[in-house]
């Protein structure tokens, strides 16, 4: 029996139009900017109004996962599911997700609006274009690469090393091709001829510096700051430097503006901000967060990838910066990814292993180990697949329960609500007791090798971390400028807690290299890349791209 897609699914919601849904979180029409019937941006007047309101604040879940595995995890669509739950039981709850990039839309992953009945729509639209935060995060990135080139060709009166120049383009599409590439090629009219590269929009520092500011002036404070390269002296020049801040902040004025959308079930989601978690900080913006815990009473969010990224990030990184502590934490995984956790290839999941769904809980069994590290309450979210026996289910529930955690079967990809009920009410009354004990994994004045072997240790379970000795020398530099306090955000395989994709489960005996970092001075942290991650991803060898296309109808299809 075959199921209808993702897509088809979305094109049937009945959409209520999005002042409705603005008005279930107490918004009027005159606050809202309207793009189109079905979705908006909240007015920067309201954002300023309920900042100033302070008083309310709504319980934080955090939704993340395990290692992510083809088999297909459901962490967004356990957190629009579960924002749908709360809504089912009475609870007033809005969900925060992150904006899906155009790269894995048309590359390998798909888009990122959840699945079957548990969607943010509509879904088409989010996927692509949206609003356009995403054109002017690269529009506000690549103006400063421009301004830059145009100071070295006029003069260089800032005596910029164009050696030392560390601000790369960027594209929101996977093209490996532009990974590294040669400006000012034909002459003299043209410039200097450089060496420089892209990457992708999702892991600028512009993107993280939206995701993080409070406002406008704590946006374009942290523009200002961004370290674009270094003089002949080898003292930092920034964004400030050459002028570029304030007419970045104007790129980025709406932008900045948190967007309104619904669930299937006409639930308020705020989708807003897209930095990846394998080579960003990965979490939602720190603006629609909180104006989201100013009008609900209950918010989902989730953390890109798997927990040992994600989830590491949004504590260590955004809670830190914005003063945020979870009051619970749903980790979800399904059956097929704890096989193949367990060993069982692609072809092969289908068949009933309880012996493989056992040995693959060591990667779901770690994930709640370094959560509870931070102090915080842990749930499990198994995510319900169609060839899931009741033997699998029930060795993954008896493994939590061995360890106190409670788990919850849940089927909400193709019961919506009604097929989470049971861990919604669970998780309110988790979040209702308040924050535990969170803390941050590391303290401000540690140093910034100490951070990174911190994080290596106790949340990758590594023997230790290779640094290269330029690397070495680089923290050191930056910790005598005054960077020192920053936290780290590490850039690594999202599929292991190596930094090997292929070794999965919960590896012990090996390091993490460190092959080279970037000071993002403006965002608040310090990027390590380890192993062979990528700041430009490719596309495969057969695309998404390939298989999306229009309707005689003049829909979009092939979206997933």
């Amino acid at each position: 029996m075959s199921h209808p897609s993702d897509i088809e699914i979305a094109r049937t919601a009945r959409k209520k139009p999005i002042g409705e849904v603005a008005a279930r979180l107490g918004l009027t029409s005159e606050q809202l900017l309207p793009y189109g019937h079905d979705k908006a941006k909240i007015d920067a007047g309201a954002l300023a109004s309920l900042d100033a309101g302070g008083g309310k604040r709504g319980r934080l879940i955090l939704v993340t996962a395990i290692n992510p595995t083809p088999a297909g995890e459901g962490k967004t669509t356990t957190t629009v599911g579960l924002g749908d739950g709360l809504n089912a039981i009475g609870k007033n709850a809005a969900i925060c997700l992150r904006e899906p990039s155009l790269g894995p839309c048309f590359g390998m992953k798909g888009g990122a609006t959840g699945g079957g009945r548990a969607q943010v729509v509509p879904m088409d639209a989010i996927n692509l274009h949206f609003t356009g935060d995403f054109h002017a995060i690269t529009a506000a990135h690549n103006l400063l690469a421009a301004m830059i080139d145009n100071h070295l060709h006029w003069g260089n009166a800032l005596d910029l090393d164009p050696r030392r120049i560390t601000w790369r383009r960027v594209l929101d599409m996977n093209d490996r091709s532009l990974r590294q590439v040669a400006t000012g090629l034909g002459g003299a009219a043209n410039g200097f001829v450089r060496e420089t590269g892209f990457d992708i929009t999702v892991a600028s520092e512009v993107m993280a510096i939206l995701c993080l500011a409070e406002d406008l002036d704590d946006l374009q404070r942290r523009l200002g700051a961004m370290v674009i390269g270094y003089r002949r002296d080898q003292s930092p020049v920034n964004a400030r430097d050459l002028k570029a801040d304030g007419a970045m902040a104007a790129l980025l004025k709406e932008a900045m503006q948190p967007n309104l959308v619904q669930t299937i079930e006409n639930n308020p989601a705020l989708v807003h901000g897209g930095p990846f978690a394998n080579i960003a900080h990965g979490c939602n913006s720190v603006v629609a967060t909180k104006a989201a815990l100013s009008m609900a009473d209950y918010v989902v969010t989730e953390a890109g990838f798997g927990a040992d990224l994600g989830a590491e990030k949004f504590l260590n990184i955004k809670c830190r910066q914005a003063g945020l502590a979870p009051d619970a934490v749903v980790l979800v995984a399904s059956i097929r990814a704890l096989k193949m956790n367990g060993g069982v290839a692609k072809a092969d999941l289908g068949v009933e292993n309880v012996a493989a769904v056992e040995a693959g809980c060591a990667n779901l069994g770690r994930h709640m180990e370094n959560i509870a590290k931070f102090g915080l309450p842990v749930v499990v979210g198994l995510n319900r697949f169609a060839t899931d026996t009741d033997a699998e289910a029930e060795a993954v529930i008896a493994y939590c329960d061995a360890r106190g955690v409670p788990a919850f079967l849940n089927d909400h990809w193709a019961q919506g609500s009604a097929g989470i009920r049971a861990m919604a009410e669970h998780v309110a009354a988790l979040a209702d007791q308040g924050a535990a004990d969170f803390t941050p994994l590391y303290g401000d004045d540690l140093g910034l090798k100490a951070k990174i072997e911190r994080v290596a240790r106790e949340i990758y379970r590594a023997d230790g971390v290779a640094l290269a000795p330029r690397v070495e020398r680089q923290l050191a530099d930056w910790e005598a400028q005054g960077h020192g306090r920053l936290p780290v955000c590490i850039a690594k395989t999202q599929y292991s807690f190596s930094a090997d994709p292929d070794r999965l489960g919960a590896p012990t005996g090996h390091t993490l290299p460190v092959r080279e970092v970037r000071l993002a001075a403006g965002a608040g942290f310090v990027v390590a890349l380890a192993g062979e991650i990528l700041t430009m991803p490719g596309l495969p060898r057969q695309p998404a791209a390939e298989a999306i296309t229009l309707t005689d109808a003049g829909e979009i299809d092939g979206l997933f």
